[in-house]
């Protein structure tokens, strides 16, 4: 699901590597929920906060592996941005400034048509086209980290004069916590007004639903995830996925209470979990039952009744926007759960999921 060394963030294998990744790091800290408004920063983020001295708004990156700081100040709205991953894109794109975003890795991978229309392609972190990220004079390079150690290509920027930005909204627990980046990247680019109302929407939405389920006395039980180099990953109950999962009303089979981070089953032990499941989500590439028993001839044996996998936008270079819009919109990613989990789901009101037939 997310960023690998070579693909940055858009493709899918690089998709998938980042939501391992984010699944089996420490855990973020707590923050208590708040309504969210100008000025108030942030609601439910852990990793990032924003404010102001006398007139000028600042944002302030928090490392959650050595709780390093890293601020930004906005003496002006920046205007032009480059994106190393595809979720930050699509913030840019929601909160309707594409047209700051002047570069772009991956750019043949992305959905929205705005950055597409406006961005040129920089190339990948292990093989940035730093002629062409000088070129375009970015006011910052937004980025992304998966452990403590700063990569080369970041070095290397910092060292031709281009500031270079963190964010860590991979590594939020909570769907709504990532979402509000979105406030982060409105600050920058003087759109703060506009993403606060689009968060507080997203909020209320994503709210409503999960109040549907706070009390439900039955869950159906979800399967996630295939195995990725032989390794099946259960995220923790407390995990990205499983509140997604847990505010739709089931629950993640094999998930242990109070846990943040996945753990690694064996396939004989999935197998086992798949005899107390309902439902089996993210199925990687398949879309196919026969697809899943060409993976591994064992998945014939698991009898799952109802298989989805979130890869119906999928753009023809193979980008996923589950991972783009979704970012942005945690409440339709709960929709569509909501209706796959009550047995209500139809294949034209789904945005992200398609059955697996």
């Amino acid at each position: 699901m997310m960023r690998s060394t070579a693909r940055a963030v858009a493709c899918p294998l690089a998709f998938f590597l980042l939501y391992i990744i984010g699944a089996i790091l420490p855990s973020c800290r707590p923050r208590p929920a708040g309504v969210p408004g100008a000025g108030n920063y942030p609601v439910h983020a852990a990793w990032f906060d924003a404010g102001k001295t006398g007139d000028v708004p600042f944002v302030v990156s928090v490392s959650p592996f050595d709780g390093r700081r890293d601020t930004l100040w906005v003496e002006r709205p920046l205007q032009r941005l480059v994106c190393m991953s595809s979720s930050h894109a699509g913030m840019l794109e929601a909160i309707g400034v594409p047209e700051a975003v002047v570069g772009v890795s991956g750019l043949g991978y992305l959905s929205g048509p705005g950055v597409r229309t406006h961005a040129r392609e920089v190339g990948y972190d292990a093989a940035l086209d730093y002629e062409t990220v000088l070129s375009l004079r970015p006011d910052v390079v937004l980025t992304y980290l998966v452990s403590s150690v700063e990569p080369p290509y970041i070095s290397i920027l910092k060292s031709l004069g281009i500031r270079v930005f963190t964010l860590y909204e991979h590594l939020e627990d909570h769907p709504l916590a990532r979402s509000e980046y979105m406030r982060l990247l409105g600050v920058l680019t003087g759109r703060e007004a506009v993403a606060d109302s689009l968060f507080a929407a997203v909020c209320t939405a994503y709210g409503e639903i999960a109040g549907r389920h706070a009390s439900d006395p039955s869950r159906p039980g979800v399967l996630l995830n295939v195995p990725y180099a032989d390794q099946w990953f259960i995220p923790g109950a407390e995990n990205y996925f499983s509140r997604l999962i847990a505010d739709a009303g089931g629950r993640v089979v094999g998930a242990r209470e109070g846990e943040r981070t996945s753990r690694v089953v064996s396939l004989e032990e999935a197998y086992m979990l798949s005899r107390e499941a309902d439902f089996w989500l993210n199925t990687g590439w398949c879309r196919t039952r026969e697809q899943l028993t060409a993976l591994n001839p064992l998945f014939a044996r698991f009898t799952i009744p109802h298989i989805y996998n979130n890869i119906k936008r999928v753009t023809p270079a193979g980008g996923n926007d589950f991972w783009e819009s979704g970012a942005v919109r945690p409440d339709w990613i709960l929709r569509d759960l909501e209706a796959i989990l009550s047995g209500k789901a139809e294949a034209d009101s789904l945005r992200y999921y398609l059955e697996v037939q």
